[in-house]
């Protein structure tokens, strides 16, 4: 099927946006739609920035972070990442987020992915970089960041993905890349 096929077939007018909450990080909004049948519908949107994370092999291990994740109320070892500030170039955030967060940079990021995180009630785009040109920079966390910083083989990161201490998409798509670059050299 056509994209504009597709377009016509499955488009959702809106007719009206609530405003619900607007926080430091995310919007809440519930949109009223018409479908394409006439019939309307309600969405619950959850408008965020977007976000950009590194996957950065040092030594040929991957740096990763641990912290303290309060919706999921466990910690979690993941690949640096942070939030895209208003009108910021993706690839400039993955290389402040990568320094802040574990204290080492790169001037040689490359695109591996972009995707939508939650693409059913959120429209979050997380662009991954690679690099495995790193140089030693400044850790500086934000203030409510509480990071250990670790460096970990393909052994511990598959480990920690079977214990579920890395559960997040990024992290993992990492993770699976990274096994891909071993086995191929390619990305």
């Amino acid at each position: 099927m056509e994209e504009q096929q597709r377009a016509m077939l499955w488009r959702e007018e809106t007719i009206s946006t609530e405003p619900i909450f607007e926080g430091k990080m995310i919007t809440l909004q519930v949109d009223t739609v018409t479908l394409a049948d006439g019939r309307t519908a309600t969405r619950e949107i959850v408008k965020h920035p977007g976000a950009a994370a590194v996957m950065a092999l040092l030594d040929g291990k991957l740096l990763v972070v641990e912290q303290f994740r309060k919706p999921l109320e466990k910690f979690q070892i993941e690949i640096p990442a942070g939030k895209l500030d208003p009108g910021e170039d993706p690839l400039t955030a993955a290389a402040r987020e990568l320094e802040e967060e574990t204290g080492y940079r790169s001037d040689d990021l490359k695109l591996l992915s972009a995707f939508y995180t939650s693409p059913g009630f959120a429209d979050e785009k997380l662009y991954i970089y690679f690099t495995d040109k790193v140089e030693q920079g400044v850790q500086n966390p934000d203030d409510d960041e509480d990071l250990r910083v670790e460096a970990i083989t393909m052994e511990q990161a598959e480990a920690y993905i079977h214990e579920g201490l890395i559960s997040d998409a990024k992290t993992i798509l990492a993770v699976y890349a990274w096994k891909l670059y071993i086995l191929t050299g390619r990305l």
